[in-house]
């Protein structure tokens, strides 16, 4: 890949999934048993929130799977809503909202009052525990009756210390030999967005709100769930999970 793309959108979508791929070699399952739940509570026409939506990555494959369905796509990144907006430009199915999730109105910023499913991936471990109680609630408000909320990332469970540690050696492991082969990692990818015309501005300003790296927390699948219920859910519990990571579907 060369140092730059112009404004070759599906480039850097392309660029953007193999860089995360690096990270989540399973991401493509859980996006499809992502969607699998979206069709058995929503059909194959849903309203969907693309919850801090990045590139667009869920709304992709959503409309490839449901070209039916629509999507609200919110997120606060400049840079990676640079590329979404490029992506989507002209479907009339995609709507790009710029939003802090962490303000307590981002909800009025929204096309829709409701939605038949809110989805999110990678995204939330962003967020300290309190803080995602209160966005889980703002969520329940969204979801309609019988709807979902599904959220796949991170999930520790501190209570399996060795299973933890042997997951991450060999994942690191793994790592270390795909970047030996040219993948590239997170500090990596920014830098080769920092060098493409399109992308330098909206990339310096993301840095400028979000800094290098998230500093949030990653509680448990359990957690989440309780969580979820607490806050207006009817029913929680993951619905897929790989070793590092789980899908936790939440039903209203």
């Amino acid at each position: 890949m060369t140092t730059s793309i112009g404004t070759d959108w599906s480039a850097w979508q392309e660029s953007w999934d193999r860089q995360q791929e690096w990270y989540m070699p399973d991401r493509e399952e859980r996006f499809r048993v992502m969607l699998d739940m979206v069709e058995a509570f929503a059909g194959t026409a849903p309203r969907v929130l693309d919850l801090a939506c990045g590139t667009g990555t869920i709304t992709a494959r959503l409309l490839d799977r449901f070209p039916d369905a629509t999507s609200t796509g919110i997120d606060l990144d400049p840079a990676l809503l640079t590329i979404a907006r490029g992506t989507f430009d002209g479907d009339d199915r995609v709507t790009l909202v710029e939003a802090d999730l962490k303000d307590p109105d981002w909800t009025a910023r929204l096309p829709h009052e409701t939605y038949d499913a809110v989805l999110t991936a990678t995204a939330l471990h962003w967020f300290h525990t309190e803080p995602l109680q209160a966005l889980y609630g703002r969520i329940a408000g969204l979801v309609r009756h019988g709807g979902v909320f599904m959220n796949a990332d991170h999930m520790i469970d501190d209570t399996t210390p060795r299973i933890n540690a042997a997951e991450r050696t060999l994942r690191h492991a793994r790592m270390a030999r795909a970047q030996q082969g040219g993948a590239l990692d997170w500090a990596e990818w920014w830098q080769l967005a920092a060098k493409d015309p399109a992308l330098a501005g909206p990339t310096a300003r993301r840095f400028e709100i979000y800094g290098d790296h998230a500093d949030g927390d990653m509680p448990s699948a359990e957690w989440h769930a309780r969580v979820l219920r607490e806050q207006g859910f009817g029913e929680a519990r993951p619905v897929w999970c790989s070793p590092s990571d789980t899908l936790l579907l939440a039903l209203k």
